[in-house]
């Protein structure tokens, strides 16, 4: 290989064993712990930046900026890193300090910014949103900008196709947590690229259920449920949406670790909890993928596990 760039992607996919209650098919997770900074968010970091260059938008001696509050700011720290360029980071303290600290280890310059009461909301994704763009206007700076950024589909449909090609092109129903919604739009995309006709199943916190009723709310899953509809989302791609209790997803992250020897984040519990429904009402001969989208290393702080 050229460089550790090239190792992004290609993640094993695994059946769970040990967890699934009789009734159910066979449900699978793509463990995206083994990108290289221990997420799926890699995938997104390298195609918003090589994306940027072909587009001569990001040349040598430029800076980036962005949000985030942790996977997709190491991710973009990371290709950062490799390719040269400054990275500068606006985060907040509601986010795991190992996040934190692997996005300042990996190089990026960071700003973080004080919540309220120590939980993610619209207000304070805002907060961050609005930083980034202040400082996205100074002299040779791009902003990646997650959340409106096309680049972000086209890294995640590689994801559909490892997977369609891991299983020998039989999926039933797919499901994933939306936060920039990148993942289930590139899975989407790449299903229906291969023509395979897949239940795509939208997940959220059901303390803040924008995309089925709406309404927002607080909640502690890191990187998803922002409280609003993120632009790149479409509804049209999506055949239902569920909403999954953040307490659930929590113990099914424990379960993970201690039955399945999966140690995966909350957003990892909520999307396996929703596979695990989609299984039940599916029944037995069924086959669903849910994606495990990091490492639950970067948990440990925030008391998940114990």
């Amino acid at each position: 290989m050229k460089n550790i760039l090239e190792t992004v992607g290609n993640t094993p996919i695994v059946k769970l064993e040990k967890i699934i209650p009789p009734g159910c098919g066979e449900v699978f997770v793509k463990l995206e712990a083994n990108n290289p900074t221990g997420s799926k968010k890699d995938r997104m970091a390298l195609s918003m930046i090589e994306g940027a260059e072909k587009r001569g938008d990001l040349k040598e001696g430029m800076s980036v900026v962005e949000y985030s509050g942790g996977s997709t700011g190491a991710g973009l720290a990371f290709v950062c890193a490799i390719k040269g360029y400054r990275f500068r980071l606006i985060t907040a303290d509601v986010f795991g300090k190992e996040k934190i600290g692997l996005m300042r280890a990996l190089g990026a310059d960071l700003e973080v910014i004080k919540s309220e009461d120590g939980k993610i909301t619209k207000e304070l994704i805002g907060k961050m949103i609005e930083r980034a763009e202040e400082i996205s206007v100074e002299p040779d700076t791009f902003f990646t900008d997650q959340l409106n950024n096309m680049d972000v589909i086209e890294g995640f449909v590689p994801l559909g196709d490892e997977i369609l090609q891991q299983l020998n092109g039989k999926v039933d129903a797919i499901c994933d947590t939306v936060g920039t919604a990148g993942t289930l739009m590139g899975i989407a995309k790449s299903f229906k690229n291969k023509g395979v006709d897949s239940k795509v199943i939208a997940l959220e916190p059901a303390s803040s259920p924008i995309l089925s009723k709406g309404i927002k709310g607080a909640h502690n899953v890191e990187g998803v449920g922002l409280g609003f509809i993120p632009a790149i989302y479409n509804s049209k791609y999506v055949d239902d949406v569920i909403s999954i209790e953040e307490s659930l997803a929590r113990q099914i992250c424990k379960e993970l670790a201690s039955k399945e020897g999966i140690f995966c984040g909350t957003s990892s519990g909520m999307n396996v909890a929703g596979a695990i429904k989609l299984s039940k009402s599916l029944g037995p001969k069924s086959r669903v993928v849910a994606v495990a989208c990091d490492t639950g290393l970067k948990y440990l702080s925030e008391g998940l596990f114990y």
